[in-house]
């Protein structure tokens, strides 16, 4: 595990947590995957090495990892969220309103705004979300129409 397993389990342990086989398997599903998995498809992943591992064990151990602030839940367009691992690099996400595909994309304005609100108003931030949604090059042409 790279630097977010090792955080993990530093977390675990500080929070009176275990890592349980089942926590390693599913963290280590979320880091190999590339985009946003739904908890069905995580337990799909994760079942695919481990048939013994349950979707309430799943959606159990997300709640652990979402919790120690590991992992993030995105609601991209749909009505139930998609997971993925907390990066040290922001980066925000566009959906597509026809075809869903999510496109992550980072901006150094929104920490340019972030700064600004601090100096501004005394604030401490802690997380930043921000979902942009419309149509992508391939869909904006049927869109117009």
């Amino acid at each position: 595990m790279g630097n977010w397993g090792e955080q993990l389990q530093e977390n675990l342990r500080a929070a009176g947590r275990r890592m349980t086989s089942q926590r390693r398997l599913v963290l280590q599903v979320l880091e190999a995957s590339d985009g946003h998995l739904d908890a069905d498809a995580l337990c799909a992943r994760v079942k695919a090495r481990d048939p013994d591992v349950s979707l309430a064990t799943v959606y159990r151990t997300l709640s652990v990892l979402r919790e120690l602030g590991l992992v993030e839940k995105h609601h991209l367009g749909e009505d139930h969220g998609h997971y993925e691992a907390v990066r040290e690099v922001p980066h925000y996400h566009f959906t597509c309103r026809r075809c869903g595909q999510v496109i992550e994309f980072d901006s150094s304005l929104v920490g340019q705004i972030e700064q600004g609100l601090c100096e501004r108003e005394g604030v401490r931030v802690t997380g930043t979300h921000l979902h942009v949604s419309g149509y992508c090059a391939r869909c904006k042409d049927v869109a117009a129409r």
